[in-house]
C-alpha cells in the first residue's frame, strides 16, 4: 500500500509567492478572517523566534481530461492552515482581510527593535504605539520589494538617537529572516478520495476540528475561477449572511461593485427587507438543497467529485462533466436564492404551524423539505395546488420519526433515488405505511414524548399542531399558543414542580417531563403557585359555575372543556394529586399523540 501523502517544506516567502501566483488556492481568503489580531501577532512572534507553527495541508485536485485528448492539471488547494496563511499575507504582505461584515481591513503588526524583557517585541498597532518613535508601525514595509534596510536604519537612529545602531540593525535582520523560515507542508496525493482526505485532516488536526464535506465543496467551488466559482461562493456566503443580518446589504452595495454587477445581486437583494427567521440557511444548507435538487443525490462528497469532473462509471475525470456539474450547481443555487421559491416554501412551514425557530428542529429535515418543494414544483404529475401539502406532510413525518437526525446523508441519498425511481407519491406512500403505522401512533409516539427535551421532534410537532388549530393557552379565551411559543418562559408545569418536590421528592427528570408542560400565562402560573392540579382545576371550574372571578378568563364550562381538550389535559385532572402524577403523564402522552395524528392526517 503506497503512502497517501508526502511531506515537504516551503519558506514563508515561497508560500506567499505560490498563493500570489495562484499555484496554491486558498479559498478562505474571500471569507471573513476569524482570527483576532493578537493571534496574528503571536504567529509572527513564533516565526521570529524560530518556533514551530504547525503543518499546512494541501491537496492537489485530480487532473482532468479535456476534449481532444489533452489533460488539464488540477489546482492545489490549501485545506488546513488557511487562517495562518491569511494572517501572514495580512501581516507581511500588507494584504487586506475581511471582517465579519465582509469589510476589507488591514491587520497591522508593530515591531520594537529596542524591546527588552520576556514578552514580545510585537504588538497590534494602536494610536498610542503609532506615536511612539521606538515602534515601527507596520512590519509589512520590511517585506516590500523596494525596502532599503540601510536608509531605514539611519532614519530610525535619527528618531531614536540614544539607541545602539548595531542592535537595531541586528534585530531588523532577524525580523526579515521570517521570510526564509520553513513551514512544514503535508501534501495529500491527488489519488485520495474525499473521504480519505477528510480522515487525514481529522487525524492530523491538533484541535480535533472537523473538515465537513460542505467545507470541501466550498473550497472546490471558490478555487475554480474558470467556472465562476469564486463569485458563486461569494453569492452563497452573502446570501446566508443577509438572511441573518439584512442590514448587511448596505455594506455590499458600498464595497463590492463586482458582486453588484453580477447576476447574483438581484437574486439576493430581496433579503435586505426580510425579517423572517424560521429558516436562516448557512452555506451547508444552500449546497445541500441545491445539490439534492439538481443532482438527485444526497452525499456532498459526490458533489466535490462531480465538480472535479469525476466519471463514476469510467473512474476518471473529464472536463465536460466538471462543466456540466458547475452549471447545474449554479442553477440550483439560483433556485434556492429565488425570492418566490424561498418565501413560498417558508410559507408552507408556517401554514403547517411551524412559525418560530423555537419549534424548527433538524436542519436536515428543513433542507430536504426545501429540496422536495423545488423538485415537486417541476414534477408535472403533481398538481401545483398539492405541492405545499406534500411538502408539509413529508416534513412533519421526517421530524416525528427523526428521519434526518444525526448522520443522514445516506438516507437523503436513498430518498432522492427512491423518488426518482418510483415517483414521489408512490414512494411517500411506501415510507408512510412503514413508518407511520397504527403502532407508531399508539406506542412509538407516546414513548418519544417520554423526555424532558423541548427540542424533541414530537414536542415541536405537538406545538405546531396547536398553532395550526389556533388553540388558546390553558385557562384563556383569546390568548393564543401562537403568540407565546417563542418565549420559553411561558412554558409551565401542569403539576407544579415545587408541589411535586414537596409531595413525592420528584427529581428534575421527572417533574420536567414534556408531558407535564403547557403554555400558560405567567399571571395564571403565579396564581396557581404550588397547588395540586386537582385543587386549582376544581377551583377554576367552581368559579366558572358560580360566575365568580378566578385566575383565568374562561367564563363557561363548555369553553373550559374545549381548553382542556386543546391542551390535551386528561378529564380526570380535577381529582388528581401527586400520587396520580405517573398516570397523568401516561394519559396526556396518549392524548398528545392522538392530537398529533389528527393534525398530520389533516395536512
Amino acid at each position: 500500500m503506497k503512502d497517501c501523502y508526502s511531506v515537504t517544506t516551503y519558506s514563508v516567502q515561497s508560500i506567499l509567492g505560490l498563493i500570489e501566483s495562484g499555484d496554491i488556492a486558498i479559498p478562505e481568503i474571500q471569507r471573513p478572517f476569524v482570527w483576532d489580531s493578537t493571534k496574528v501577532r503571536d504567529l509572527v512572534d513564533s516565526l521570529y523566534h524560530g518556533y514551530p507553527t504547525g503543518y499546512l495541508i494541501t491537496w492537489k485536485n485530480p487532473d482532468v481530461k479535456i476534449k481532444g485528448g489533452g489533460v488539464a492539471e488540477g489546482k492545489t488547494v490549501l485545506i488546513d492552515g488557511q487562517q495562518r496563511v491569511t494572517a501572514l499575507t495580512a501581516a507581511l504582505a500588507g494584504k487586506t482581510v475581511l471582517n465579519d461584515d465582509y469589510e476589507s481591513k488591514r491587520v497591522k503588526i508593530a515591531f520594537n527593535p529596542l524591546y527588552e524583557g520576556e514578552g514580545t517585541p510585537f504588538a497590534v498597532l494602536t494610536p498610542v504605539i503609532e506615536k511612539d518613535s521606538r515602534w515601527i508601525s507596520d512590519i509589512a514595509e520590511f517585506f516590500a520589494p523596494d525596502f532599503d534596510s540601510w536608509s531605514f536604519v539611519n532614519d530610525y537612529i535619527q528618531a531614536n538617537p540614544d539607541c545602539n545602531p548595531k542592535i537595531v540593525n541586528s534585530r531588523i535582520t532577524d525580523l526579515k529572516a521570517i521570510a526564509t523560515r520553513q513551514l512544514g507542508c503535508i501534501v495529500v496525493a491527488s489519488e485520495c478520495s474525499i473521504d480519505e482526505v477528510t480522515d487525514i485532516f481529522i487525524r492530523i488536526n491538533s484541535k480535533g476540528a472537523v473538515l465537513s464535506q460542505a467545507d470541501f465543496a466550498m473550497s472546490k467551488i471558490a478555487a475554480d475561477e474558470a467556472h465562476g466559482g469564486n463569485m458563486l461562493r461569494k453569492a452563497i456566503d452573502y446570501y446566508c449572511h443577509l438572511s441573518v443580518k439584512p442590514e448587511f446589504w448596505a455594506t455590499i452595495t458600498e464595497n463590492d461593485a463586482e458582486f453588484m454587477a453580477s447576476e447574483y445581486a438581484a437574486k439576493a437583494a430581496w433579503l435586505k427587507d426580510d425579517k423572517d427567521d424560521i429558516y436562516d440557511p448557512d452555506y451547508n444548507d444552500v449546497l445541500r438543497v441545491a445539490f439534492m435538487h439538481m443532482f438527485r443525490r444526497g452525499k456532498l462528497a459526490d458533489l466535490v467529485s462531480l465538480l472535479s469532473g469525476r466519471d463514476f462509471e469510467a473512474r476518471d475525470f473529464k472536463s465536460e462533466i466538471a462543466d456540466a456539474s458547475f452549471a447545474k450547481l449554479h442553477d440550483g443555487v439560483i433556485k434556492f436564492m429565488h425570492k418566490g421559491n424561498f418565501q413560498d416554501f417558508t410559507a408552507a412551514l408556517r401554514s403547517a404551524g411551524f412559525i418560530s425557530p423555537a419549534i424548527i428542529g433538524s436542519k436536515g429535515a428543513v433542507n430536504f423539505a426545501y429540496n422536495l418543494y423545488l423538485t415537486l414544483k417541476e414534477d408535472s404529475s403533481i398538481p401545483s395546488t398539492d405541492v405545499k401539502r406534500w411538502v408539509q406532510r413529508w416534513y412533519v413525518m421526517s421530524v416525528l420519526t427523526g428521519r434526518y437526525s444525526g448522520s443522514s446523508e445516506s438516507i437523503m441519498d436513498r430518498d432522492m433515488r427512491g423518488i426518482a425511481d418510483r415517483g414521489f407519491v408512490s414512494f411517500y406512500n411506501e415510507i408512510a405505511a412503514s413508518q407511520l403505522s397504527d403502532n407508531f401512533w399508539s406506542v412509538t409516539l407516546p414513548q418519544s414524548l417520554t423526555t424532558t427535551s423541548i427540542r424533541t421532534g414530537a414536542w415541536m410537532v405537538y406545538v405546531a399542531s396547536q398553532v395550526r388549530a389556533a388553540d388558546n393557552t390553558l385557562f384563556t379565551n383569546g390568548f393564543k399558543v401562537a403568540d407565546v411559543i417563542g418565549n420559553v418562559g411561558d412554558i409551565h408545569h401542569i403539576f407544579p414542580k415545587a408541589y411535586l418536590r414537596k409531595e413525592i421528592d420528584a427529581p428534575q427528570r421527572l417533574y420536567n417531563q414534556i408531558a407535564n408542560y403547557t403554555y400558560l400565562e405567567k399571571r395564571i402560573n403565579i396564581a396557581i403557585g404550588e397547588k395540586s392540579p386537582g385543587e386549582y382545576f376544581s377551583q377554576a371550574r367552581a368559579a366558572i359555575i358560580e360566575g365568580k372571578p378566578y385566575f383565568g378568563d374562561i367564563s363557561d364550562e363548555e369553553t373550559l372543556a374545549l381548553s382542556l381538550k386543546a391542551n390535551c389535559i386528561p378529564e380526570g385532572v380535577f381529582h388528581m394529586t401527586a400520587k396520580d402524577y405517573e398516570t397523568f403523564l401516561a394519559e396526556r402522552r396518549a392524548l398528545m399523540a392522538q392530537k398529533i395524528r389528527r393534525y398530520f392526517e389533516g395536512l
